[in-house]
């Protein structure tokens, strides 16, 4: 189908956090299961550059893809949803925006005139949303703007959809997503939050076309009505988004409410049949829901307090455990709760363990005794990053009886560097400092366990980390049986240990969660579930 592209933005009102990006994405699914190809593009208000500085706790797990972008979160939603990669170009914040024009400014490109939120802020918006329907490789960008409708920080973003809304005329669309709540006392459901947050869009200049109404309990025919009424748009373009017990169902529930045929209609396009994807989709939702197993995984961390900040690891294991046809129960444990004396107590019970990944020294002991549980206890495990070189130094430690093992920026006073800090084999400007950031290649060792799963001896995979293994210390390991199974071949870095003799024990310095998708489980997180359903007895078998 050869269309011009066409742009979809989706704003929020009434309350943060109703599901702009789950919405999206659910959207984005639709339209690509009926041929058409779609991107998605996430516009953050915040003033960091990138999250990548961010702590988890502020704005959860910081996303990175490919081409080594730190990207908001809702970025993974797309890659799991729409099974296809994203890039520096799918995340803008105003950080960037900002530090554009001002570099711009310094180097006299605008010939000396007074720079200003419109046009030059609003213009360099419009490029970055224009920049991925200028490749030519999408008939949809879905754009994404955070934040909610009335907060002064949206404002250049919402005025810039304003002036696209004019210039790309019927090329372009707005949904705007909002609530309508349930008063209990009263036993009603309420519109005025909508009919509210609609005038307050209309105050900018933007007419939503679509509303999508976030909702626990059905909307009546009578009530759609209404709404459309007082917000000038068609009963048809009122959607019911109900409350899902899975994110996966989403996109059920939108073709449902028609909502892709809505868009269609509305942009003057066809509408064709819907192609596998979405009875390999529906296929997932039923071994989601009807699971043969269940097994206990722990995941130790030290930001769990807010489960967004592991939120691609809870996915993976999600996908992993439909792969299995098994139903993956996360036992979230702080790494600073752990200790050498309540070690067992504590991780007693669990069929597997993985440990997480992070920054800074706090929490690194609990982690460091959680893996010696899982090595001595035939425990199957699973480091990432950070869970790896934690592997590293308690073996280290406990087997190689290098008791002051640790990682260092290789201080010569500091016995033991097992983990040191090297520099990143790409340098990255502006974007994690030393960090190793996106994708590389490692080469498998035949008859690993890691060239077992993925069932090939090259793969790239994505990673954010400063430290590597030690290659000084290498013989000695392998000496010992923890053996390195992954090697980058550029720099010759070690990329996965597993132990021998274990039954699953695997660190892979990467962040394999980041490629897991619904279509694409990731292999090493399959591996991983498997290992836990056959060890000991199910706990539930139906």
């Amino acid at each position: 189908m050869s269309i011009s592209t066409k742009y979809i933005f989706v704003t929020g009102g009434v309350t943060s956090s109703l599901g702009k990006g789950i919405i999206s994405a659910s959207l984005a699914k639709l339209l690509q299961a009926r041929g058409y190809s779609v991107t998605i593009q996430k516009l953050d208000p915040y003033i960091n550059v990138d999250p990548g500085t961010l702590n988890p706790y502020e704005h959860g797990e910081c996303y990175v893809t490919d081409d080594g972008a730190e990207t908001d979160l809702d970025l993974g939603h797309y890659e799991r949803f729409l099974n296809a990669p994203t890039s520096q170009g799918n995340n803008v914040t105003t950080g960037r925006i900002y530090k554009t024009v001002i570099e711009k400014e310094r180097r006299g490109d605008y010939l000396g005139k007074t720079v200003q939120v419109i046009p030059h802020i609003t213009d360099e918006i419009k490029n970055r949303i224009k920049v991925l329907g200028k490749t030519g490789n999408f008939q949809f960008v879905i754009t994404e703007i955070g934040g909610t409708v009335g907060d002064i920080e949206s404002l250049p973003y919402i005025e810039s959809v304003r002036q696209l809304k004019w210039e790309l005329g019927k090329d372009a669309l707005v949904i705007h997503l909002t609530l309508v709540p349930y008063l209990s006392a009263s036993g009603e459901l309420k519109t005025k939050p909508t009919q509210h947050s609609v005038k307050l869009l209309l105050e900018y200049g933007v007419q939503p076309d679509i509303l999508v109404c976030r909702t626990e309990h059905p909307l009546s025919r009578e009530l759609k009505n209404k709404v459309a009424l007082f917000c000038n748009v068609e009963p048809s373009a009122v959607i019911e988004a109900r409350d899902a017990s899975s994110i996966y169902e989403v996109p059920v529930l939108m073709e449902l409410e028609k909502l892709d045929l809505v868009v269609l209609n509305k942009l003057q396009l066809t509408s064709p049949n819907y192609n596998s994807e979405m009875t390999t989709w529906k296929d997932f939702l039923h071994k989601l829901k009807y699971p043969k197993q269940e097994v206990k995984i722990g995941l130790i961390g030290k930001y769990i307090e807010l489960k967004d900040s592991y939120k691609s690891i809870a996915e993976s294991f999600i996908h992993a455990g439909v792969a299995n046809e098994c139903k993956v129960h996360i036992e979230w444990i702080h790494s600073e709760s752990i200790t050498a004396e309540n070690a067992a107590d504590k991780l007693k019970g669990l069929r597997g363990i993985l440990v997480a990944p992070g920054f800074g020294n706090r929490g690194i002991e609990g982690k460091i005794h959680t893996i010696r549980y899982a090595r001595e206890n035939n425990v199957p495990f699973l480091g990432i990053c950070l869970g790896m070189q934690c592997a590293v130094i308690e073996f280290s430690r406990n087997v190689l009886g290098l008791v002051a093992a640790h990682s260092t920026e290789m201080d010569p006073d500091t016995p033991y560097p097992v983990i040191s800090l090297q520099e990143a084999q790409k340098s990255i400007v502006n974007k994690g400092g030393t960090m190793r950031l996106g994708a590389y290649t490692c080469q498998l060792t035949p008859g690993s366990k890691a060239e077992q799963v993925y069932q090939k001896t090259s793969i790239t995979e994505r990673h954010r980390h400063r430290y590597e293994f030690n290659n000084a210390f290498l013989s000695k390991f392998e000496e010992a049986g923890m053996i390195p199974t992954g090697m980058n071949p550029e720099g010759s870095l070690v990329e996965i240990i597993e132990l021998k003799n274990h039954p699953w024990f695997v660190g892979v310095q990467f962040h394999p969660e980041y490629k897991s998708t619904v279509l694409n489980p990731h292999p090493l997180f399959v591996g991983f579930i498997k290992a836990a359903m056959d060890t000991g007895v199910p706990l539930v078998v139906k």
